[in-house]
């Protein structure tokens, strides 16, 4: 088994004073850093995946702004790879998938950013593709929603979103139990 840790979407624009804030952003990215310097030391592959909006009208993520950039706390180094997108699953219209197959990776860790978008939708997706997934849910964060007149709070969304993935997508633990691991 080769494992991965693939870092979705820790950008500026989700921290403070960023065009889409988060709930829990700074210390869901400390907790995927302390996952990354695990990863690190021991010289297993990590991807880092970052959001580019392309499509008209987006406020965030926008090209060629500080937004866009990967946050510091989980800045890749060396020859790390990333991986950019335009959509919220991580393989569309990426090389994504041919490059876990490439280097023989079949197992993921994952944590980033938004846990009810971006998140959601590549752990689906990775396991569909026959990846064996682990989600680092304390690396994990996302914002309040609304469904008509209710709002949801962010921990709220986070939770739905982390238990509808545990057990049949993903095998769902804190971070440092994950780094523990590596």
């Amino acid at each position: 088994m080769t494992r991965a840790l693939l870092i979705v979407d820790i950008q500026n624009d989700y921290f403070t004073g960023g065009k889409m804030e988060l709930e829990g952003s700074e210390a869901a990215s400390l907790r995927a850093g302390a996952l990354l310097a695990a990863f690190r030391d021991r010289r297993m592959p990590v991807i880092h995946v970052q959001h580019v909006s392309t499509r008209p009208g987006a406020s965030f993520f926008l090209p060629d702004t500080d937004g866009v950039r990967i946050h510091t706390n989980v800045a890749p180094v060396g020859q790390e790879t990333v991986i950019q997108k335009h959509f919220p699953n991580s393989f569309r219209d990426t090389p994504l998938l041919d490059h876990l197959r490439k280097n023989a990776i079949d197992e993921l860790v994952i944590a980033g950013m938004m846990t009810h978008m971006c998140v959601d939708a590549t752990t689906r997706a990775a396991s569909d593709f026959g990846f064996r997934c682990f989600l680092a849910h304390d690396a994990c964060a996302t914002r309040a929603l609304s469904f008509g007149t209710t709002k949801i709070p962010a921990d709220h969304v986070h939770g739905s979103f982390v238990a509808a993935l545990s057990g049949s997508y993903a095998t769902v633990q804190p971070a440092s139990e994950l780094a523990a691991s590596v």
